[in-house]
């Protein structure tokens, strides 16, 4: 497998994955504390919303990259 197969391929996932979930979530800490044996901690979780235009753009990247290539 080429490198422009490989990339076409994830771009194709990649704006798959986008369209089908919108985003993704993670969890960062934000703040801890120790009082003697204790140990408190706050964790946020946040969400990355990814627009639809973006992962339209990447699949139709993706497979212009797969059919478009160079003999």
């Amino acid at each position: 497998m080429n490198g422009g197969k490989l990339v076409g391929l994830i771009l194709v996932v990649a704006g798959v994955l986008a369209l089908a979930y919108g985003g993704f979530t993670y969890t960062k800490d934000s703040h801890e504390a120790r009082i003697g044996p204790l140990k408190l901690s706050v964790k946020d979780t946040e969400r990355v919303n990814i627009p639809v235009w973006l992962g339209a753009a990447s699949l139709i990247a993706g497979v212009l990259v797969l059919v478009v290539r160079k003999p």
